[in-house]
């Protein structure tokens, strides 16, 4: 990768800069940032430079650290001292804390489905709907952004603020890990299916079947992002 490719996500964000100016908060210069990173624009292990940042979006110096202050606490990004501010690479611990929490807050979610009203039902199935619409239309990365929408779903059907707030965090989280990945066809065309399965389980009244399945997802998932970061780390 030449050094005008690899800082073509600078220059993208210098255009995007629109609305923002030396008055605004840190907390539109991070939601800025974190789409950037989000989408895979600022790949997870980059280093931000500080000068080039600030220059190409035109804020203060004291702004842009609160931006990344917010975004360490996410932990999108992190500071490491004398070196400077990375995009964070998750680990395989990261990993497995991270489906240690998705079990309990998904699976304890998706018992509330005979309880809950139409539309949280059929914004799980429209999610899944959505990701088949992508794979007919080989658009993997459609399918990846339809799986967050349907774990999003899931969630939502707890109905609480609170547990949707964090299962956005917690996603965006291992965003980063698809992202050392790589290959999104590879990582997603399986879990579709699964997917699939859940609802259909749900739509049949066989909601513990259907937390089984939730569960069966969350271990091939896990493992397989476990393995794939190891073999990123060889």
């Amino acid at each position: 990768m030449t050094t005008a490719q690899a800082d073509g996500w600078l220059n993208a964000l210098a255009r995007d800069r629109d609305g923002l100016d030396r008055s605004s908060t840190a907390e539109r210069v991070a939601d800025k940032l974190r789409a950037r990173v989000l989408d895979g624009d600022i790949e997870p292990g980059r280093q931000l430079n500080e000068k080039a940042l600030g220059e190409a979006l035109r804020i203060s110096r004291n702004t842009l650290r609160e931006a990344f202050r917010l975004l360490t606490h996410e932990r999108l990004l992190v500071h490491e001292y004398s070196k400077g501010v990375f995009v964070r690479r998750p680990d395989v611990t990261d990993v497995v804390d991270l489906y240690a929490a998705r079990r309990v807050i998904e699976c304890g979610a998706v018992r509330r489905w005979p309880d809950v009203d139409e539309d949280a039902r059929r914004a799980v199935r429209e999610a899944v709907t959505l990701g088949l619409a992508c794979r007919e239309r080989d658009d993997w990365t459609g399918v990846g952004t339809a799986n967050v929408k349907f774990h999003q779903a899931v969630t939502a059907l707890a109905g609480s603020a609170r547990l949707d707030e964090e299962m956005e965090r917690l996603l965006a989280e291992l965003r980063l890990a698809f992202h050392v990945m790589g290959d999104h066809e590879e990582f997603y065309r399986d879990y579709l299916t699964l997917n699939q399965s859940i609802v259909d389980r749900l739509d049949a009244g066989e909601v513990r079947q259907a937390e089984e399945a939730l569960l069966t997802y969350f271990d091939r998932a896990e493992n397989h992002l476990v393995t794939g970061l190891q073999a990123a780390e060889r």
